[in-house]
């Protein structure tokens, strides 16, 4: 099964270092498949009549943190406390 590389990969496959990310390569099918189940790698289409589209990566978008208040919330009034301990009494 042929599989392009989506990530790069570090380590050994078989003595050889992993394809670099965009490269085709020819893998056993049930590990070619693991790798484009994980999102490591995709399949490569064979058909010569498909035409190839690359598509743009999602755009990442991160929420901006909430804007500090000038003033401060409201405090809320504190209970009384806990009790205080009684004097041992002595017989």
């Amino acid at each position: 099964m042929r599989i392009r590389m989506k990530i790069a990969m570090s380590g050994l496959r078989n003595g050889q270092p992993w394809p670099p990310v965009g490269q085709v390569t020819d893998l056993p099918t049930g590990e070619a498949q693991h790798l484009c189940a994980s999102g490591i790698a995709e399949e490569v289409n064979d058909d010569p009549d498909a035409e190839e589209t690359a598509t743009p990566p999602e755009a990442e978008t991160a929420k901006a943190p909430d804007a500090e208040t000038t003033t401060p919330p409201a405090e809320t009034k504190r209970g009384r406390g806990r009790p205080r301990k009684t004097p041992a009494t002595e017989e």
